[in-house]
């Protein structure tokens, strides 16, 4: 009866040591050295996305370096000033969403779109693994034609690429009101202590438009170095 006892505690405390040293664990955190830099309101810029559980996607975005910040809400619905609750229901519209606030001298909407692609499956229709509801729907919210420009563009590669064996159905849609979901949904995973994600995408897409947009961007913070060398 004692060994069993001894067993029984040292299996509870290797337990314990294994969730704390988890929690306690660098992987537990970002590894986006932009996030909390401070970026010039005027140069700062947002894009909204929808791909599954919020909090799996936040994740994946705040480990994109020039992310600068991120939050999670409802977009794309009718419902005003919706729960979780409510969107739970899957009557509001709303679709659980993410906007990430980048910065565009580190990070372009088209590479943030390569992210998009890679942290889920954009073929199931209002679905993500085992979440299922309109609410878990598969969407790039667009806030100026630019952005819509780029999302089609991307889309349309990607499409063509043959990377997903099945169609893609994410919608390309404006962007309405975001709300902001409640505090104990911001940065969830980082606040349990963990830096992995609900979900993660069949396929890691590295598209030509996101290179083109990285190597064009990249030219722009070396031209005032050049020009300053001589």
């Amino acid at each position: 009866m004692k060994y069993l006892l001894a067993l029984l505690v040292t299996a509870v405390t290797i337990g314990a040591m294994f969730l704390l040293s988890r929690r306690n664990s660098p992987s537990a955190e970002p590894t986006n050295p932009s996030l909390g830099q401070k970026v010039d309101p005027m140069q700062a810029k947002t894009a909204t996305f929808a791909a599954g559980c919020f909090w799996g996607i936040e994740s994946a975005f705040r480990k994109v370096n020039g992310v600068v910040s991120t939050e999670v809400g409802y977009a794309g619905g009718h419902t005003q000033n919706p729960t979780y609750h409510d969107v739970c229901t899957d009557t509001t519209g709303h679709a659980e969403a993410v906007r990430v606030t980048y910065d565009p001298a580190k990070v372009s909407f088209a590479e943030l779109l390569d992210a998009f692609w890679s942290c889920h499956n954009p073929t199931t229709v209002d679905r993500q693994g085992p979440d299922v509801g309109s609410q878990y729907r598969s969407v790039i919210f667009v806030s100026d034609p630019e952005q819509e420009q780029t999302a089609r563009a991307s889309l349309k590669e990607v499409e063509a690429s043959g990377v997903f064996r099945r169609p893609i159905v994410t919608e390309v849609a404006p962007a309405g009101p975001f709300y902001r979901a409640e505090d104990y949904h911001q940065q969830y995973f980082e606040k349990a202590g963990y830096g992995q994600q609900c979900h993660v995408g069949p396929a890691k897409v590295h598209t030509r438009l996101g290179a083109h947009s990285a190597q064009k961007r990249q030219n722009a913070t070396m031209q005032p170095v050049a020009q300053n060398s001589r």
